[in-house]
């Protein structure tokens, strides 16, 4: 039952784009239902890639440990997430914020557990970037 609310919510989401409008209208709002890893999350079954977060996979070192920070972090949070328009396997790409405006990419990557990508984001994560962060594997699409 709670997939087939899932798939008829992200149903609803791709009949709203239609072809006259962009994903970039589109803003998506809630609670992160689930964590797949630490850059991408679902809210109400949408799946969205955190644009510009270059960040572990669940089998590289600290990935499992980031997974699990980002769960904690996101424990009970509204979360206020403005998609691109652009999309990544099954994923929309989007930004997302924290009740008190904080960019979740850069909360992530202050606390270690993300490097900025800058083929996405332009460079608008460098600043955050700790020793810590910077440890973590660079991944080659973000070169």
């Amino acid at each position: 039952m709670i997939r087939f609310v899932g798939l008829l919510a992200l149903s609803l989401v791709l009949v709203s784009f239609g072809t006259k409008h962009s994903a970039a209208e589109q803003a998506v709002t809630g609670l992160a239902n689930h964590i797949r890893d630490i850059d991408t999350l679902e809210i109400d079954g949408i799946p969205i890639r955190l644009n510009g977060l270059d960040g572990p996979e669940l089998s590289e070192p600290r990935g499992q440990e980031a997974k699990a920070w980002l769960i904690a972090l996101l424990s009970d949070v509204e979360l206020s997430c403005t998609l691109n328009g652009e999309r990544t396997y099954d994923r929309y790409v989007g930004t997302c914020y924290l009740p008190d405006g904080r960019d979740l990419s850069a909360v992530i990557i202050q606390n270690g557990y993300g490097r900025d990508c800058r083929r996405y984001s332009g460079g608008k994560y460098a600043e955050f970037e700790t020793a810590l962060s910077r440890s973590l594997v660079s991944h080659g699409y973000c070169r």
